[in-house]
């Protein structure tokens, strides 16, 4: 359910448009099935939790809370950086790992932020994008939300680099559990505008195809991309 509510983090600042019958999207029927079972979830668990959590917890501690987790995942930036062939860029997110790891208390402050070193977003799908793997259907997965071939892949590569893969059970379930809520507890401002959609799941799978579409070009996607989505 992280990805799909990742996939959700643009609502506020994206128009989504995607024909109801997408070509990309073959197993549509399964899809809206599969997106269903999502929302009643969220319903039932995650959006309680996440309005929990808000009410609970003190806006700073979040703050840090968050910071914590885009910290600690950092490496995988920082590798998709150098397979990308971004090596300045890399150079700057090594350091702003290394500052906000240090002086920045575990990654629970964001002073590299405050000296320059703005956060980037980089990650295995968009690395095999880059480098011409298309990205296959589109899928609706149970929990976790939309993806694609490509990104579903993607995905192994980016658990492997992940830190707390590695450690004890008895940590890493809670610590996930924990980001979960946390990114859950962000797009609570958002649902306003995806309760409006006369289609929800097409509104989702536009948004979702856009923002991975333009994480991999870094925001100029090629004219004639545009053009096929809409013909």
């Amino acid at each position: 359910m992280r990805i799909l509510l990742l996939g959700l983090a643009c609502l506020l600042g994206a128009c989504a448009h995607s024909p109801v019958d997408d070509p990309q999207d073959p197993l549509e029927g399964m899809n809206r099935a599969i997106y269903g079972f999502n929302e009643r979830m969220d319903k039932l668990v995650a959006r309680p939790a996440a309005t929990g959590y808000t009410r609970s917890v003190p806006g700073q501690i979040r703050s840090g809370i968050r910071n914590f987790f885009d910290n600690i995942t950092y490496p995988t930036v920082i590798i998709n950086d150098l397979l990308q062939g971004k090596f300045s860029q890399a150079w700057l997110d090594s350091g702003r790992f290394l500052l906000n790891s240090s002086f920045g208390l575990a990654g629970f402050l964001d002073p590299a932020t405050l000296v320059g070193l703005e956060k980037n977003d980089e990650d295995f799908g968009q690395t095999l994008g880059r480098w011409g793997v298309g990205s296959g259907w589109y899928l609706m997965m149970p929990f976790l939300g939309p993806t694609t071939n490509r990104d579903l892949v993607g995905r192994v590569g980016s658990a492997a680099t992940n830190p707390l893969a590695y450690t004890d059970s008895q940590v890493n379930i809670p610590m996930a559990g924990l980001g979960a809520v946390e990114t859950r507890s962000q797009l609570l401002g958002a649902e306003r505008i995806l309760e409006q959609q006369f289609d929800r799941y097409a509104f989702v799978r536009g948004v979702y195809l856009q923002r991975r579409r333009n994480l991999v070009y870094d925001g100029h996607p090629p004219k004639e991309d545009y053009e096929d989505y809409d013909e």
